[in-house]
């Protein structure tokens, strides 16, 4: 479908980011959940008597889970649609965040991470499926980055929220009350979100500008060993394997790393928190847009996105100097350009997906590389548990998680092209 240039000129409505807004406050809550554990758990860990390996086998339990969700969550949107799939997500992780108040031991802490992971698998996969409905090419980077920056802002809001519910009413309180507010999200987006085909409030003008890039298509379950044949998919998952960790240690270690290396208590973790997370909400939404300009300037999209993911990379970089790193304002810094950079460069990955493979295989494709990403993290969290039980030092983990950003870009450059080739898409 072509756009006249006279519509593109003029405002077509606002319907679709008010679908953003609603995909932005679902991951908001989403992290705000998942992050509740990492900085408690200091406090936690002297209550119930926990080791750091303990600490990283509950982390284990929560990546299990979200591989294995992730693995069926995006089949699943693809076959009974974006609004139902992602309301019982949202039902399934709420419930298993509300879940952890019950808790009180090592296996049950990993029950109710298990069932929060499970439920929590799905929300990128749904808000990616729905940024493709619901925005053509030229604003899914953008859109995304919008969505995406919910992750930083629910990091950043866990900080003070969680001390305050803790030291009024003690830590169960902070799982049970952060859980409750899924419930609150379901009634607005089961009031409001509908596919644009449905949806009640779309003008024809924005209805004309979100599909200029054509129709597609029915959606139907597309068999995996015809996803996984193909390069792009290979290189996808292979970069969502080795980077998406480093994200999870900034949200599970790192409140426990600044308390055991500068000395921070609960009331004085929040700022730097707050920080290294705002920084990071400006790089996912600045990774976006980025990309976004340069293909309005008529940058091919893998281009494009490759250099916005190059960016990212080097600001990644400098957080090998961390752990030689004795001021603590200093290492926020480093913390809040190495988020930065992993937040433009999900926003760009999350986006590629998008660019590359047909709207009806989405879903599948983001769940398929988020179980990537999970094992990865799975992995990982048992590693870091153990090094840090055996070592003390963050060194070698902060060096790796410096550098594997750049191999991220080497293997986009390789194996992710800019649209999958006609003789496989049609095996879609």
């Amino acid at each position: 479908m072509t756009v006249p240039p006279t519509l593109l000129a003029r405002p077509i409505g606002t319907v679709r980011w008010r679908m953003a807004a609603l995909l932005f406050f679902a991951t908001t809550i989403n992290y705000l959940d998942r992050q509740v554990i990492g900085i408690l758990k200091p406090f936690i860990a002297t209550d119930l008597g926990w080791s750091e390996a303990d600490y990283g086998y509950i982390v284990t339990a929560f990546q299990i889970a979200y591989a294995l969700g992730l693995l069926v969550a995006g089949r699943l949107l693809d076959t009974v649609g974006t609004r139902l799939g992602y309301a019982w997500a949202v039902l399934v992780w709420s419930l298993g965040g509300m879940a952890h108040a019950l808790a009180n031991g090592v296996v049950s802490f990993a029950a109710a991470r298990f069932v929060l992971g499970l439920g929590e698998a799905a929300n990128f996969p749904a808000a990616v499926k729905a940024v493709a409905e619901w925005f053509p090419r030229r604003e899914r980077a953008l859109a995304t980055g919008v969505f995406n920056a919910g992750s930083t802002v629910g990091a950043i809001v866990a900080p003070a929220l969680v001390a305050g519910i803790t030291s009024a009413f003690g830590w169960p309180w902070a799982f049970l009350l952060t859980g409750a507010l899924g419930f609150v999200w379901l009634i607005a987006w089961w009031g409001f979100y509908q596919h644009p085909a449905q949806h009640p409030s779309l003008t024809a003008d924005e209805a004309r500008y979100i599909g200029q890039d054509g129709t597609e298509p029915a959606a139907t379950p597309v068999r995996w060993r015809v996803l996984i044949t193909q390069r792009a998919t290979v290189g996808i998952c292979l970069t969502r394997f080795i980077s998406d960790w480093v994200w999870w240690f900034m949200l599970f270690w790192i409140p426990d790393f600044l308390s055991k290396s500068y000395g921070v208590n609960l009331k004085e973790i929040v700022l730097p928190l707050i920080l290294i997370y705002a920084v990071s909400s400006l790089g996912g939404i600045g990774g976006g847009w980025l990309s976004s300009w340069w293909i309005g300037r008529g940058t091919p999209p893998d281009v494009a996105r490759r250099r916005a993911i190059l960016g990212c990379a080097l600001l990644v970089l400098p957080l090998m100097l961390l752990a030689q790193t004795r001021n603590l304002w200093v290492v926020v810094g480093l913390l809040s350009l190495a988020a930065a950079g992993h937040q433009g460069w999900a926003a760009n990955m999350f986006t590629l997906i998008s660019d590359v493979f047909p709207k009806r295989v989405v879903g599948q494709v983001t769940g398929l590389s988020g179980f990537f990403g999970a094992i990865g993290g799975a992995m990982s969290a048992s590693f870091v548990g153990l090094v840090l039980q055996q070592t003390g030092d963050y060194f070698l983990i902060f060096f790796i998680a410096a550098t594997v950003y750049l191999l991220n870009w080497l293997i986009i450059r390789l194996m992710v092209k800019s649209t999958i080739p006609n003789s496989y898409a049609q095996s879609f």
